[in-house]
C-alpha cells in the first residue's frame, strides 16, 4: 500500500513539472507575442518603424502571423498571413509592399520567410529564436527595386511578451 502511494506521488509530480502542451499546441519557440526593441534592432538604410507587435500562432502546419506595426512617418497597418512550411506562396494582407509570403522551417529554432511583389522577391528573412526562447532575431535582407543603392540588410531583434 505504502509503495503504490509513493508511485502515485512520482506519477503526479512528474506529471506537474512535465511541460504544458495541449492537444494542437506545438513546443515550436517562436509562438507568442513578441515585441520589436527598437535599442537593439538596426535599420539600414532606416529609418526604422516607431514600434512593432508580432503575434505568431500554429497554423495547419505552418505559422499565422499578426502584426500590428506603426512606421517611420506615423502610419499604423495591421498585417495579417498565414503558411505552411514549404508551401507555395501564401497571401499577405494589409501590406502595400508585398503582396505573398513563403515560410521554410531552418530548424527548432528557426525559420525562413521569402516576400515577393508583383511575383518578384523583395525580401529574404531568417528569424531565430534564442536558446531561452526569450528573444527572437529577425535578419532581413531587402532586395525592393526602389532602393537606389541595392540590397539593404536589417537586423530586428524582438522581445518575447
Amino acid at each position: 500500500m505504502q509503495m503504490q502511494a509513493v508511485w502515485s506521488a512520482l506519477i503526479l509530480t512528474i506529471a506537474l513539472a512535465a511541460p504544458r502542451v495541449c492537444p494542437g499546441q506545438s513546443k515550436d519557440p517562436w509562438f507568442g507575442t513578441w515585441k520589436l526593441d527598437l535599442e537593439k534592432s538596426r535599420y539600414e538604410p532606416g529609418p526604422p518603424p516607431r514600434s512593432t507587435v508580432t503575434k505568431i500562432e500554429p497554423w495547419e502546419g505552418g505559422l499565422k502571423y499578426t502584426v500590428d506595426t506603426v512606421s517611420a512617418d506615423g502610419q499604423a497597418r495591421h498585417i495579417e498571413w498565414s503558411g505552411k512550411f514549404g508551401s507555395k506562396d501564401n497571401p499577405v494582407t494589409g501590406d502595400p509592399y508585398v503582396d505573398t509570403i513563403s515560410v521554410r522551417r531552418i530548424n527548432s529554432h528557426s525559420f525562413k520567410t521569402i516576400t515577393k511583389k508583383n511575383g518578384k522577391v523583395d525580401t529574404i528573412t531568417t528569424n531565430v529564436i534564442s536558446a531561452d526562447g526569450q528573444t527572437r532575431t529577425a535578419t532581413a535582407i531587402d532586395k525592393n527595386a526602389q532602393l537606389t543603392q541595392g540590397a539593404s540588410k536589417s537586423v530586428a531583434v524582438f522581445d518575447k511578451e
